[in-house]
């Protein structure tokens, strides 16, 4: 019986992990829709206020900006979103654009060392980009893309009472956070943290992090249990 209850603690908490990544993917791809920006107004996302200090700034930072929301408020998204994500300002001359290389490379150009790491490492797993994203794998969107698809697979496998293959993907996990997103997040944050001017992207940045600084935490906790069962 506790077996079968860590079993479930396990698998919910890769479920929640999967939807995270799935919504921050969604939220570094391209603007919201009034109908994202709607969604995202009327969650309840007081439920996470305790995960960390971190994260539950951003929260209330998303929360306030959109609480007094109108008709122009996604066009005011959409604008903050394209200065910086995009690209279209930049600061001192560089460009808070959400690529690895771009954070990890001397040069601070794309297709660097890190954007080829990871197209490999996509490829040995049979992951790829849709067709017509024309974005260059390194993009936050595809790494956390890809980390919801390593949960779904540590899901599938202990569905499969395969306690090993999760664990296996929970590993990989931990490296693809620490080598792909945490070694250049705190970079690209403090940089779009000079161009971004909502309150709104201004959370996510802080939501994001708080978020992958819990997540290192239990992906170290969640192996550790897998290889006691």
């Amino acid at each position: 019986m506790a077996e079968g209850a860590a079993y479930a603690d396990i698998v919910s908490a890769l479920e929640g992990r999967a939807a995270f990544y799935d919504m921050l993917a969604a939220l570094y791809f391209k603007p919201l829709s009034a109908e994202q920006v709607d969604a995202i107004a009327s969650a309840d996302l007081a439920a996470y206020a305790d995960v960390n200090e971190l994260f539950a700034e951003g929260l209330h930072d998303i929360e306030r900006s959109l609480a007094k929301r109108d008709s122009g408020t996604r066009q005011e998204l959409a604008v903050d979103f394209t200065a910086a994500f995009a690209g279209t300002s930049s600061w001192e001359g560089r460009y808070a654009v959400p690529y690895e290389s771009v954070f990890t490379s001397d040069e601070g150009l794309l297709f660097q060392e890190s954007y080829h790491e990871v197209y490999r490492l996509f490829r040995q797993q049979g992951v790829k980009r849709a067709e017509g994203l024309d974005y260059p794998d390194d993009h936050l969107t595809f790494i956390c893309g890809f980390l919801a698809v390593l949960s779904r697979r540590a899901i599938e496998a202990l569905e499969a009472g395969d306690a090993a293959g999760a664990r296996e993907q929970v590993e990989l996990s931990q490296a693809v956070l620490r080598d792909h997103v945490l070694a250049w997040f705190d970079d690209f944050e403090e940089l779009a943290l000079r161009i971004l001017k909502t309150r709104f992207y201004r959370g996510v940045l802080k939501m994001s992090k708080g978020f992958f600084l819990l997540d290192a935490e239990v992906l170290s906790e969640m192996g550790e249990e897998l290889e006691r069962l």
